[in-house]
């Protein structure tokens, strides 16, 4: 499951992030790294971007950049 795919106020596990390239180094070097907690705040009307909660602060996503988040659902 990945990230875009999220309800919102859904809290979940990252578990690996996708692909090489700078947008998703660049989100490793923002904390959205393997092992970290994440939580879907809101997104826009229709649906891109999305606001995540990660490591205290909020972050606005592309759906593309969510989609490369792989994510585990928190019990």
């Amino acid at each position: 499951m990945t990230l875009a795919n999220l309800e919102i106020g859904t809290e979940a596990k990252v578990t690996q992030i996708l692909g090489e390239t700078p947008a998703t180094k660049r989100l490793m070097e923002m904390g959205v790294v393997p092992g970290v907690k994440v939580r879907v705040v809101k997104s826009a009307p229709f649906g891109d971007p999305i606001e995540i909660r990660v490591r205290g602060y909020s972050l606005a996503l592309r759906k593309s950049e969510a989609e490369t988040i792989e994510v585990q659902i928190s019990n």
